[in-house]
């Protein structure tokens, strides 16, 4: 077996096991296409090695060989950068979610201080963990 066609059928493995996860939702839709042009990647040089030296020769290196080492750790850190604006979105929301959450718990313990103070019965308790709210019985 020679390594084109190693290459090609790890490159067909791989997309055919993107396509199964997006397909079982395991895989969300724009991480499916950056693992695709992976796969892509791999059976375009794995197949067609030529392709490197051409690639090296036009990019002035001088040992075409680096040249998808040096393509895939900067994909990776790429990757790496765009996982961390993410997080870091992520973050942001559940911070504001949770700033949200305790602005509405305390209108809920204003409301009821404002009703006990009216002199309304009080409501029947709540289900555990969530908190009571005033009027309901």
């Amino acid at each position: 077996m020679t390594a084109q066609i190693t290459s090609g059928i790890i490159a067909v493995l791989l997309a055919g096991a993107i396509l199964y996860l997006v397909r079982r939702d395991h895989l969300h839709g724009s991480y499916a296409l950056w693992w695709l042009a992976v796969a892509g990647a791999i059976l375009l040089l794995g197949v067609f090695p030529p392709v490197i030296d051409w690639l090296g020769r036009l990019t002035g290196i001088n040992y075409a060989p680096i040249l998808p080492i040096t393509i895939g750790i900067g994909m990776i850190l790429l990757r790496m950068l765009k996982m961390d604006i993410d997080r870091s979105r992520r973050e942001r929301q559940i911070r504001r979610l949770a700033q949200k959450l305790a602005i509405l718990e305390q209108e809920i313990i204003e409301a009821r201080h404002a009703h006990a103070d009216a002199g309304e019965p009080p409501a029947a308790p709540a289900p555990a963990g969530l908190p009571r709210i005033a009027g309901r019985r």
